[in-house]
Formats: C-alpha cells, sequence, structure tokens
C-alpha cells in the first residue's frame, strides 16, 4: 500500500472523527438537530430512552476523545508537522491501533444490532445503524489500520 493512500486514510479517519467531536459538541450545548427533540435523539443515536446521556458531562470527554483521536491519527501519518514529531512514534502507534480497535468494536456491535441479535428499542436506531453507523464504522476501520501500518 502506498505511503499516499496510507496518509489519504488517515486524514479520512480524522475528518470522520472531528465532524463526529463537532456534533457531539454541537448537542452538549442543548441544541437536539436532527432530531425534534430529546427523547427522539436518544433514540436514534443511542438506542435508549433516557435523554441525561446528552448532558454536558457525557458529551464533552467523549468530544475530547474523539478530537484527541483526530490528532493522533493526523500525527502517526505525519500530517501535523512539527506537533507530530513531539511524540513519539510508539505512542502516536499505539494511540492509533486504540482508535482502530475503537471503530472495529463499534462495527462488530453494529453488525450484532443489524442481525436483530441484540433488542433495537428504536426503529430510526435500526435504520440508522444499518445504513449509516455500522458502514462508516467498518470503513473507517479499515482506514486507520492502514493509517496505523504507516
Amino acid at each position: 500500500m502506498s505511503q499516499n493512500i496510507k496518509e489519504l486514510a488517515g486524514i479520512l479517519v480524522a475528518i470522520v472523527l472531528i465532524a463526529d467531536g463537532l456534533m457531539h459538541a454541537y448537542w452538549a450545548t442543548g441544541r437536539i438537530w436532527p432530531a425534534q427533540d430529546r427523547l427522539s435523539l436518544a433514540q436514534a443515536v443511542l438506542n435508549i430512552n433516557k435523554t441525561r446521556s446528552f448532558r454536558p458531562a457525557v458529551l464533552v470527554p467523549l468530544v475530547c476523545l474523539l478530537f484527541c483521536g483526530a490528532l493522533i491519527v493526523l500525527a502517526r501519518v505525519h500530517y501535523l508537522g512539527m506537533f507530530g514529531q513531539l511524540i513519539p512514534s510508539s505512542l502516536l502507534q499505539l494511540g492509533t491501533l486504540a482508535v482502530t480497535i475503537g471503530l472495529l468494536l463499534r462495527g462488530l456491535a453494529g453488525i450484532v444490532w443489524a442481525l436483530r441479535l441484540a433488542a433495537s428499542r428504536s426503529e430510526m436506531f435500526y435504520k440508522l445503524n444499518l445504513i449509516v453507523y455500522t458502514p462508516i464504522c467498518l470503513v473507517l476501520f479499515v482506514a486507520a489500520a492502514a493509517a496505523a501500518s504507516f
């Protein structure tokens, strides 16, 4: 696999992690778009009926984790210049592998939900998981694995 493909794979992973982080940051402000209310947001995104999961105390750490994951992957593919060079390569490799494993686990969980091996309380979650969440996680898993081998 060429270095350019690995770099592009890392950039793709980082862009999606940043976009996901921005969406969660938006929800941390109390906004609910694209849902109509907090309950439908919780059902569509998390497959739960607990709206408390969308409070800042839960979302802000997740936003930080997503942004840190994006920065680690970008540094791993040498896209952060001098800043990325300050971090030992072994730590960048470990961090990128952690992102890769996280994406794989979410993708596998999505397959379990898609096959209806686990209960899905929300039909909207089932559809989004099948069409959006799981495919994106599996594609990003492959891309993160490529970036990890940089």
